[in-house]
């Protein structure tokens, strides 16, 4: 049974009192120590989805949809249905959040021990020493002189070692789930990499299930067991990590793919996509990527207005690899 499932989840936000669609009908399972990428170009809707998990999303201006089991303590049905309460015990204690700039997601004005204690106390109040807890911690996600550090603010601390600090705090509620958003943004390589071996030794260590919010394919092919590629809202393909990166079957991800720079290749030009993402006012009714598809240009203006106009269903290949598109080999729409 999956850590967690998702399905047909669909988001929608109010723009002048006029809901538009930002997310629809995505689907997709975590196990617990298993790390899954969801990868696209920014705006598609990976952070946003992840938000809805714990229902993050503010009431009123999101409206969102679907069904969501999740597995920790206890069976949860679809977070927005449950109270106040209980969603807290969700949030953190269930499922945490590293976000993409730690600088921004830690108090300024609160020390580093105050903030992780903030945390123990909400989710293990069984703890008889907080301040030794949060010395484990901060210890167990590499950073020096943790007591010293507990002492700490924030802005005296580098980039890296704050992003450490969020690990701890994330960690701090025994989560079964872990939401890492972008979390190597504006770190350089020596530290990315530091940060990213720190996740998959928890997750080892823990049994967490993971979901690695990225666009970076490099990332994707080191550290992910399973990837959902997004674009405008949709899951386009999904599949093992070896399955996407070596065998990838929707032109979108194929696009993707092919404008990563590659080493000893004397490219004068990098490939791009062209065009922009949709806006989700102008999402056609069929594939979301039909406007900007190099494979649906080079078909019939017939099967190019049926990419418009009718939604793709996903087509499997081998064993839990899918893919949405009318192209793809063994759909009989083509």
């Amino acid at each position: 049974m999956p850590l967690l499932k998702v399905r047909n989840l669909s988001i929608e936000f109010n723009n002048g009192g006029r809901f538009l669609p930002v997310v629809s009908e995505v689907s997709f399972d975590v196990g617990a120590g298993e790390i899954l990428a969801l990868v696209g170009e920014s705006g598609c809707g990976k952070s946003v989805s992840c938000m809805a998990l714990a229902g993050l999303l503010p009431r009123g201006i999101a409206r969102v949809s679907g069904e969501i089991e999740f597995t920790h303590r206890e069976a949860v049905s679809y977070p927005l249905q449950m109270s106040g309460r209980d969603l807290r015990k969700i949030r953190g204690g269930g499922i945490a959040y590293i976000f993409q700039e730690p600088s921004s997601s830690l108090n300024p004005v609160f020390r580093i021990g105050d903030q992780i204690i903030e945390a123990l106390e909400l989710h293990r109040p069984e703890i008889s020493d907080y301040q030794k807890e949060a010395v484990k911690l901060l210890k167990q996600v590499g950073i020096p002189a943790p007591e010293t550090r507990l002492r700490s603010f924030p802005h005296e601390m580098s980039g890296g070692m704050q992003q450490r600090v969020m690990i701890a705090m994330a960690l701090a509620g025994k989560p079964s789930l872990l939401v890492a958003d972008e979390p190597t943004t504006a770190l350089d390589v020596t530290i990315q990499s530091q940060i990213l071996e720190l996740l998959q030794q928890l997750r080892v260590e823990h049994q967490m299930g993971i979901i690695l919010v990225t666009h970076n394919l490099g990332i994707v092919a080191e550290m992910a067991d399973r990837v959902a590629v997004m674009y405008a809202g949709n899951i386009v393909e999904t599949g093992s990590a070896t399955a996407i990166i070596e065998n990838p079957q929707h032109p979108y991800t194929k696009a993707l793919l092919a404008a990563v720079p590659k080493l000893h290749h004397s490219q004068e030009r990098l490939f791009t996509i062209p065009g922009m993402v949709p806006q989700p006012a102008d999402f056609p009714p069929g594939c979301r990527f039909s406007g900007r598809c190099s494979e649906a240009a080079a078909q019939n203006e017939e099967f190019q207005s049926r990419c418009r106009n009718e939604k793709p269903h996903a087509i499997e290949f081998e064993s839990g690899h899918f893919s949405n598109c009318f192209l793809n080999p063994g759909s009989n729409e083509q």
